[in-house]
Order: C-alpha cells, then sequence, then structure tokens
C-alpha cells in the first residue's frame, strides 16, 4: 500500500515538473523561395550609387566604381522617430532582399560618402522578415518603429567588400511566434585604385541566403496526460488486485481455520 501511494505521488510530481519545463525542439523546412527580406539601411550622408540582383554568387567587376550605376532593385525611402527616444529623426533607405535560394541570388549594393569627419565609417542595417508586409503597412513609420525594436542591428564598414550570408529562425513560445535572422559575415579588403580625395569612401555589400532551410524551434511538452491517467489505472487496477487477493487469502485462512477447528472437536468428542 505504501508503495502504491509513492509511485502515485511520483507519477504526479513528474507530470507537474513535465508542464513546467517543456522541451526545445529544433526542425529544418527546405524551402525552394524565402519571402523576401526587407534590408532598411542607414547610410547617413552615403549616398547609394547602384543596386543589382545576381544569381549563381557570381557578381561582375565594376566598370567605374564610385560612380552612380544602375539602381534595379526595389526601393523605398522612409523617415521615422527613433522608437527609444521618440525625438531623433531616423532617415532608412529600404531595399527588397533576395528570394531564389536554387538560384543563389544575391543582392549587391554599392554606396559612396564623400564627407566624413571620422577615422572610419559604416552603414547601420537591420533585417525584418517580409519586405511584402512593410509595403502593405498603412502606417510605414509605425512599421519600422516596430522591427527596430524587435530586431537586431548590424554595421558594414567603408573601404571593405562585406558579405553577409542569412539564415532564419522562428520560434514559437507560448502561441506566438518570433522571427529572427543569423549571419555569417565575411569581409575583403578592397584595392581602391582611384585618384581620390581622402575623405572619400566607397561601401559594397552583399545580401544572400545561406542555405534554402528555415530552422524552427518550438516548446514540446513532454507531459501527456494520457500517458499518467494509464499509469495511475494501472497502479489501481494493481492496488485492487491486491486488496481482492488479500480478501480471499484471508477468506481462506478463515476457512481453513474452521475446518481444523471442526476436526479437534469431532476428535475431542470421540474420545470422549
Amino acid at each position: 500500500m505504501a508503495v502504491a501511494v509513492f509511485l502515485v505521488y511520483q507519477t504526479i510530481t513528474d507530470f507537474r515538473e513535465k508542464l513546467k519545463h517543456p522541451v526545445m525542439s529544433v526542425s529544418y523546412k527546405e524551402v525552394p523561395l524565402y519571402d523576401a527580406p526587407g534590408i532598411a539601411l542607414y547610410p547617413g550622408k552615403a549616398q547609394l550609387l547602384s543596386c543589382k540582383h545576381h544569381y549563381y554568387d557570381h557578381i561582375p567587376p565594376l566598370i567605374n566604381p564610385g560612380q552612380p550605376g544602375e539602381i534595379e532593385c526595389t526601393t523605398q525611402r522612409i523617415n521615422y522617430t527613433d522608437p527609444f527616444t521618440n525625438q531623433t529623426m531616423k532617415h532608412a533607405l529600404i531595399v527588397q532582399g533576395p528570394r531564389d535560394v536554387k538560384k543563389r541570388e544575391l543582392v549587391f549594393l554599392q554606396f559612396h560618402l564623400n564627407e566624413t569627419d571620422q577615422d572610419f565609417s559604416a552603414i547601420n542595417y537591420l533585417l525584418f522578415s517580409s519586405f511584402q508586409e512593410f509595403l502593405n503597412s498603412p502606417d510605414k513609420g509605425e512599421f519600422m518603429k516596430d522591427c527596430e525594436s524587435s530586431y537586431s542591428s548590424w554595421k558594414f564598414s567603408g573601404g571593405f567588400r562585406t558579405w553577409i550570408k542569412m539564415s532564419l529562425v522562428k520560434t514559437k513560445e507560448d502561441g506566438s511566434e518570433t522571427v529572427e535572422f543569423k549571419q555569417e559575415t565575411s569581409v575583403v579588403n578592397y584595392i581602391d585604385q582611384r585618384h581620390k580625395p581622402a575623405s572619400d569612401q566607397l561601401f559594397f555589400v552583399v545580401f544572400e541566403w545561406k542555405d534554402p532551410f528555415i530552422q524552427k524551434v518550438q516548446d514540446i511538452v513532454t507531459a501527456n496526460p494520457w500517458n499518467m491517467i494509464a499509469l495511475l489505472c494501472g497502479i489501481f487496477l494493481a492496488l485492487f488486485k491486491a486488496a481482492d487477493f488479500a480478501k480471499l487469502s484471508v477468506k481462506w485462512m478463515i476457512k481453513i481455520r474452521k475446518r481444523h477447528l471442526k476436526r479437534r472437536s469431532q476428535a475431542m468428542n470421540h474420545i470422549s
């Protein structure tokens, strides 16, 4: 009986602990196309010279680096107030990111900065999950404020060719889903052979998907109420069987005792 009570207590305790501590499950979903992400760039005084989509990692050499070229990307400029200060005005250039991961589509951007009073300069950027959601948003300023509050921001520096490979992680927890980007960045020094003033800098950056797999992370509660109910039923059934066996054993002992007393009484009467 004590063992059965302990098993019931331990089963209920384990079930409650599993409810409190779900297991994180990681799975990967392969896709031929991604939703085109939004690339929000904050160039400051830097000027966008060119923007193109290329395929199979092939970027032809620039004919006139530092000079305005073709802008074949879908872009929008937007101004909004800083979500953390509500005083500073931010100026963002929003660019549609790559979609076709099978063809290794990439976006190549070139910027030019002619005035800087710093020893080094960089352009800030952030990535958000859907450029189309940005276009469909009725209040794009509020949309960008929410993105800046939710997503991390990074930088790429002048004088380098920066190659950024993105991967997408979707996390589902407590019924809500969040999206974040992971990045692998490689930087190559750009040998600038132009005759230029010291304050003139060029920025080159490439955005590409790392692989066709979306990582999905979600909580899984391993506690199964039906398993617990089945286990408790097994314990109670064992208790019932044990009680029934004990009852039959007592009846059998009483019957044997009565038979023994009867035979003893008969023997005493015979002697008399």
